[in-house]
């Protein structure tokens, strides 16, 4: 049997993410659905005709999906499914504003995945992240170890490219951290963070990596507000392929994901963001690095507030 992955959701974040799936040529198979008509499968279409220029082998298949669990059937076997399905931000929205409409969305998704997909790892990239990520693990009742969420990546990248930007560094010499929410509460760790193997702290002033955590914590927002009309997706897709791809491959590497946490950092019973070793299994461990005190309270407060939130979402 052939690695087979399964995107639900055919816009500008779905479809980019199924591009990056299939360029990779370590699947067979790049399920893409959608609820409107035509699309997946005009998208399934275009992006198989890459195939002979890109090089690669993996077929991409388009699926009209209908309210009922129609087309779901076509996601049989996937070994991950990766759920972006639901609104993106509008100027002015925070990712909570996308709650209720949201949770409705991928609530019927995840049921749809459990039924039709039993034993994939869910990686969910929807907004509010951390909210979705604990309803999608509610909904589909598989074990919190194969239900994870994309933000860690995201956020860590961003953080990155800001601190390349403002040094003037090859982004590839620049390591960063970031935990906690995908939100107001993310914790981006200077500590941890080091340009071309020098702590963070040795070569930039601390009110400037200050105004870098903020601008990373505002990164989606400073994109949302530019596009006007939606949501970023090329770095978004990157991070959520590049979790897909650690899955499939039983890679181990450890990535910062939203994932379960039970007693690390002495924190339990929530979703949050912390690194972990990904693989066949979706999180195979949640790894922790040494916090200085005050991210570690960081991390603490933000486990808190997205505790809050996912405790509202089992009513949805």
């Amino acid at each position: 049997m052939g690695k087979k992955v399964t995107v639900v959701g055919a816009g500008f974040y779905g479809s980019t993410t199924a591009q990056r799936l299939a360029e990779y040529d370590v699947f067979d198979t790049v399920v893409i659905t959608d609820i409107v008509e035509g699309k997946p499968a005009g998208l399934a279409l275009d992006l198989n005709q890459s195939r002979a220029i890109e090089g690669f082998e993996t077929k991409v298949v388009g699926v009209t999906t209908g309210p009922n669990g129609e087309g779901y059937e076509q996601i049989e076997g996937s070994d991950v499914v990766v759920i972006t399905a639901g609104l993106p931000r509008k100027p002015g929205m925070s990712r909570m504003d996308l709650l209720e409409t949201n949770a409705k969305i991928v609530r019927q998704v995840a049921e749809n995945v459990a039924k039709y997909a039993p034993n994939a790892v869910v990686i969910v990239v929807s907004n509010p992240l951390d909210e979705m990520t604990a309803l999608a693990q509610l909904a589909t009742q598989f074990p919190k170890n194969r239900v994870l969420g994309q933000a860690g990546m995201l956020d860590t990248a961003r953080f990155s490219n800001f601190v390349a930007e403002a040094l003037n560094v090859p982004v590839a010499s620049v390591r960063t951290l970031t935990l906690g929410s995908h939100g107001d509460t993310m914790v981006p760790v200077p500590s941890k963070s080091t340009v071309n193997g020098k702590p963070l702290r040795d070569v930039m002033p601390a009110e400037q990596i200050e105004e870098l955590v903020v601008k990373t914590r505002n990164g989606g927002a400073e994109v949302v507000a530019l596009l006007k009309t939606g949501s970023a997706y090329y770095a978004p897709s990157a991070a959520a392929a590049r979790m897909a791809k650690a899955v499939a491959e039983d890679s181990g590497d450890v990535m910062p994901v939203c994932a379960w946490v039970d007693g690390e950092y002495g924190i339990s019973g929530v979703y949050l963001g912390v690194e972990a070793e990904i693989g066949a299994q979706g999180v195979k461990r949640v790894v922790e690095t040494d916090l200085d005190a005050d991210e570690l309270a960081s991390l603490k407060e933000a486990a808190e507030a997205v505790r809050a939130k996912q405790a509202d979402i089992s009513s949805m």
